[in-house]
């Protein structure tokens, strides 16, 4: 039920319920401990009572024996006294107003069970009595008792006061739970407004206002940096795809030009020489492994964290080996020397294999004819060197960025992607990456993984 209500009433709710308890519970235990007192000052009255003293024991006794008695003395607190047999039976003064009514724990004093009880009981006519009976000398068994009807009443005139009073402070505590509700929760209303201005405009770059150190506060930086992270995101997505728009312009123009002057040479009836239509038909089916090549690496970028393929552990040195192969395939006119030792690291495979063939496809693709790349995978840091013109110092903060290509490279065949690629592999598997200037000239790329070491591999 509660659940349907507003925060602000359920927190005024709770407040007053909270409230109410704390205040009912004073009042029960301030109206226990005041009856407690006053029924041990009642008991303390019954206790320094004159009808223990041996003149009027021995009065009761010849009372209640059918004796002659001395004259009674008055009895102005009006209090009752009799005397209880073993067998349950009664003898009240003659000074007693009215008789009382035995009960067992009397007769259990009387027979020597116990030494006093104090209890509430009534008299014959049906009055409450507060009464104490023990016994005297050892001999006789008296109940002295006294009336209850002051003590009730002031028990009951205080159940009265503390009701009204009770209920005040459930209606200040609920006043007073609205109220800091209504101050407590205006931040929480502020940040409702901005959320939902957010939300109806897309405006992710609207910000909370924030000020303080309390939850209120923390909660609204974690909703800024939510924003701006969500931002980054979209502003990120919006450079991945006019970047992809525009890298994959260029090879569908050239896939679309190829394939219109195939088409018009057919519809003219006029085949193209069988050189220059092979020459076409390479182009074309290279501008589609550029696009397919293009379209893996978008899809390996925009893959999303939770999709992560589950890890293994994996031997580094025998990816290195397989990438090393595949690059000499790939540069048929450089040579590829290669020393790595073992090193096991934990990640994907695939993705390890990826990353170490695309910095050897970098290495390749700008080696002069007839260099030498150069290959080492030593306690865990595999270093990738070429021998070509290098990257000048002011593009070294951007080798990583994705569709980045140095003005160098830019009429080389490649998407920009490559190194983009390695760096989230790298990062995923918990290594680091860098690309510096080699000594003597050409480009030095190192990629650091964590792991463990093994037996030394062959050098390829």
């Amino acid at each position: 039920m509660t659940r349907r209500l507003t925060l602000r009433a359920r927190l005024t709710l709770l407040t007053a319920v909270a409230v109410a308890v704390a205040v009912t519970s004073c009042a029960a235990v301030s109206w226990f401990l005041t009856r407690n007192q006053l029924y041990r000052q009642l008991d303390q009255t019954l206790v320094k009572t004159p009808a223990g003293r041996p003149d009027d024991i021995a009065n009761a006794i010849l009372n209640c024996g059918g004796g002659t008695a001395e004259p009674t003395r008055p009895n102005p607190l009006r209090y009752t006294v009799q005397l209880v047999r073993p067998d349950g039976t009664r003898c009240a003064l003659p000074s007693s107003p009215q008789s009382l009514v035995v009960t067992r724990s009397d007769v259990q004093v009387a027979t020597g069970e116990r030494a006093e009880v104090f209890r509430n009981g009534v008299t014959t006519d049906g009055v409450p009595m507060r009464i104490l009976t023990r016994r005297t000398r050892g001999v006789v068994t008296i109940s002295i008792a006294l009336p209850l009807r002051e003590v009730r009443e002031s028990l009951n005139n205080l159940a009265l006061l503390l009701i009204p009073v009770s209920l005040l402070g459930v209606l200040g505590a609920a006043s007073a739970g609205l109220l800091i509700a209504r101050a407590g929760l205006r931040p929480v209303d502020e940040f409702t407004d901005v959320v939902e201005h957010i939300a109806r405009t897309e405006d992710l770059d609207t910000f909370i206002p924030v000020d303080g150190k309390d939850e209120i506060t923390r909660l609204g930086s974690s909703f800024n940096t939510m924003t701006r992270a969500l931002a980054a995101s979209r502003d990120r997505q919006r450079a991945l795809i006019a970047d992809a728009g525009h890298e994959l312009r260029t090879p569908l123009t050239s896939l679309r030009t190829n394939i219109d002057l195939l088409l018009r040479s057919k519809a003219a009836g006029r085949d193209l020489p069988a050189d220059a239509k092979h020459r076409l038909l390479v182009n074309v089916k290279a501008q589609l492994h550029e696009l397919s090549s293009l379209v893996g690496d978008l899809l390996e970028l925009a893959r999303p964290a939770e999709n992560e393929r589950a890890t293994e552990v994996v031997a580094l040195h025998e990816v290195v080996g397989h990438a090393v192969e595949r690059a000499r395939l790939r540069g048929p006119g450089l040579r590829v020397d290669a020393s790595v030792e073992s090193w096991q690291v934990r990640g994907d495979a695939g993705q390890l294999e990826r990353a170490v063939m695309n910095l050897l496809d970098n290495a390749v693709k700008f080696s002069p004819p007839g260099g030498v790349v150069d290959v080492r995978l030593r306690n865990g840091e595999l270093t990738v060197r070429d021998h070509g013109p290098g990257i000048a110092p002011e593009d070294l903060p951007h080798v990583f960025d994705r569709f980045w290509r140095s003005p160098s490279a830019r009429s080389l065949p490649g998407s920009g992607l490559g190194l983009s690629i390695v760096a989230l592999v790298v990062r995923e598997t918990g290594g680091r990456i860098s690309l510096e200037p080699a000594g003597g000239g050409g480009t030095l790329a190192r990629m650091r993984l964590p792991g463990t070491a093994g037996r030394r591999a062959p050098s390829a």
